[in-house]
């Protein structure tokens, strides 16, 4: 049996940690886009081109909550959207010179932030941390809430 005061500490420190990681959007890391656009934006950017169902699914989000997020950046400039010639099926996304402006913005404000938060942790803990955090990224894939 496990202890249920650790499960308890675990299910604190997930919702502090989101919290905290919620509060990015307020630091202006999306320069002006929702946060769901901001991580449209990133996934468009890292591969460049992406389908649009690809995109849904890395951000576990429904095609049509995917497609409005996706409008409102064709509407601002930032993505284009077209259909894949190798299977008409298929919407690609790839970002615009004002898109990957943006993007560029993005990972160089997280980049930022994010090496202040490794500085923040003592040295001979780092490599612990990075560890734990793919552990529980793993142990957060496998589970299933509410089956």
């Amino acid at each position: 049996m496990e202890n249920i005061n650790d499960v308890k500490t675990l299910r604190e420190s997930i919702r502090v940690l989101e919290r905290k990681l919620g509060i990015l959007d307020e630091i202006n890391a999306c320069c002006g886009i929702t946060f769901a656009q901001c991580h449209a934006l990133v996934e468009i950017g890292r591969a460049e081109s992406i389908y649009l169902n690809k995109l849904a699914d890395i951000l576990g989000l429904d095609k049509s909550t995917m497609s409005r997020t996706i409008n409102n950046l064709v509407n601002s400039g930032m993505v284009l959207r077209d259909i894949a010639p190798e299977d008409r099926r298929f919407i690609t996304i790839k970002l615009t010179e004002k898109g990957n402006e943006s993007f560029q913005r993005i990972e160089a404000n997280m980049n930022e932030y994010f090496l202040n938060v490794y500085q923040s942790v003592p040295e001979v803990k780092r490599g612990q941390v990075l560890e734990s955090l793919q552990i529980l990224i793993k142990a957060l894939a496998d589970s299933h809430c509410c089956e």
